[in-house]
């Protein structure tokens, strides 16, 4: 099969545009993960969860940029109250019963999204101001996933930001490290813990939102996105944000080039990836050894 050169950069494209929701996604699984030790398998689940509540959000107010900031703030939301009021009362009884939990927990999400919006894929237009496309090398490319590429790029410096220069993120990472000395020095580790969660659950409900637009939105759509961001967080390292950045990316481009070339093992790429991954370095490319 004869590919040119647009197709190679359409294609690629394509890659970085899933490779940010990836992170999206990711990020927040492989910080709490890495910081509270907490395997949240119901995370996807926000990310679904953001997407059918910016649904609402635009169907009542028919204002894309109003379902953009308020849809990921209630899946936020949620993620605090899960983590208060479910997570944290069984977090001392190890990581058996977390697990259990988040599974129980991503069913009865998945349920209630049924009851409430039903079993049908609902469509979501993309918004006016974003629905032409550009010329690259005499082929066109939607406008709106230019958006999504460069509306993630701006999260993730916003993230960097936020984590390397405040004090908050200082915590954060000295958490991640090591949460027991954290706590020792006078730190409310489970507010920190708590706030972790929250961003987390608002970044998967992020993506959720943004994703709609192309990828629709669906009962299914917390497992697809659920799985690539598991192999984006085993591959990165746990607890690292560059890691997350690298691996997005590396699975994004991995996942649309496959579609292209190898059609029928594109499923198990990433898996392959992982398992090569693993093999040399078991902590992942940018996770510390324990």
């Amino acid at each position: 099969m004869a590919i040119d050169l647009t197709t190679i950069l359409i294609t690629c494209l394509h890659g970085l545009v899933y490779g940010v929701l990836i992170f999206l996604v990711a990020s927040g699984l492989s910080i709490v993960f890495g910081m509270m030790g907490v395997l949240n398998l119901a995370h996807a689940s926000f990310y679904m969860l953001g997407a059918y509540l910016g649904y609402s959000v635009l169907g009542i107010t028919g204002n894309f940029w109003v379902s953009l900031l308020l849809g990921p703030l209630l899946a936020a939301a949620a993620g605090s109250l899960t983590e208060h009021f479910l997570l944290r009362p069984v977090h001392e009884a190890g990581h058996l019963f977390e697990l259990m939990l988040t599974i129980g927990l991503s069913l009865v999400i998945l349920e209630l999204v049924k009851w409430g919006w039903g079993t049908e894929p609902l469509p979501v237009k993309i918004p006016p101001s974003l629905t032409g496309s550009l010329q690259i090398l005499g082929s066109t490319y939607p406008l709106y996933r230019l958006f999504i590429f460069f509306f993630g790029l701006a999260v993730l410096a916003a993230l960097a930001l936020v984590l390397f220069k405040t004090n908050l993120g200082m915590i954060v990472r000295a958490a991640i490290t090591n949460p027991v000395m954290v706590s020792a020095l006078g730190t409310d580790t489970p507010r920190v813990f708590n706030m972790v969660f929250a961003l987390g659950a608002g970044l998967a409900g992020l993506a959720g939102v943004i994703a709609g637009p192309i990828m629709g939105i669906y009962p299914g759509m917390a497992t697809v996105v659920g799985m690539d961001a598991f192999v984006v967080v085993v591959v990165g390292g746990l607890g690292s944000l560059l890691g997350a950045v690298v691996a997005s990316f590396l699975i994004g481009e991995l996942q649309s080039f496959g579609v292209l070339l190898f059609p029928q093992f594109s499923l198990i790429l990433m898996f392959f990836i992982m398992a090569v991954v693993l093999s040399i370095k078991p902590q992942g490319l940018f996770g510390e050894k324990g």
